[in-house]
């Protein structure tokens, strides 16, 4: 099979990419992934991406909620129909079953997000404030696993990238089984 040699125009004068960019060195082979299938490490990647989405939209749900219980506190709040919405005992269940966030070992431990899901926004101003150190250590944990997803996914990325460097007929590999998944 004869690989076809795309050839991209040359930077434009004054372009948008930056020296730096431009002579990064590119990814080498990591030994951390010497036994591992090509197909086992796009399913990694794959798995992290996903991962990444859903502590990604858990963390604006908290942040949503920390706003929420700062907007309780000013005068003219008008977040009291949000508030029920995002407290909703009947739709919370199917978002968390379909939103699951599990700690994968080595990274930092998560909140419990079902508890902090489910809980109302007190009217007592010091349960809001007790609620809303909750919510905010919650989103320091839920950007630091982010932040470790992003590394691992980065890792990953570049050993594919490596692999496909040195034989860019595995990139192929990638299409057709992206094909036959979808036809």
């Amino acid at each position: 099979m004869k690989v076809a040699q795309v050839q991209f125009p040359p930077p434009r004068s004054g372009g948008t990419r930056s020296k730096s960019r431009d002579s990064r060195i590119p990814p080498q082979r990591d030994a951390t992934f010497a036994d591992v299938e090509l197909a086992e490490l796009r399913a990694m990647r794959s798995g992290l991406t996903d991962e990444e989405s859903k502590v990604s939209y858990w963390r604006r749900i908290v942040q949503a909620r920390i706003d929420l219980l700062g907007a309780r506190d000013r005068p003219g709040d008008r977040g009291e129909g949000l508030a029920r919405v995002l407290a909703d005992s009947r739709s919370s269940h199917r978002r968390l079953a379909a939103l699951k966030v599990e700690s994968v070992e080595s990274l930092p431990p998560l909140p419990d997000l079902a508890e902090l899901w489910s809980r109302m926004i007190p009217s007592d101003p010091l349960d809001r404030e007790d609620l809303a150190d909750h919510l905010r250590q919650a989103e320091v944990r839920l950007s630091e696993y982010r932040h470790e997803l992003h590394l691992r996914i980065d890792k990953v990325t570049g050993e594919l990238i490596a692999r496909y460097r040195e034989d860019p007929t595995l990139a192929l590999t990638a299409l057709h089984e992206r094909l036959m998944g979808h036809s």
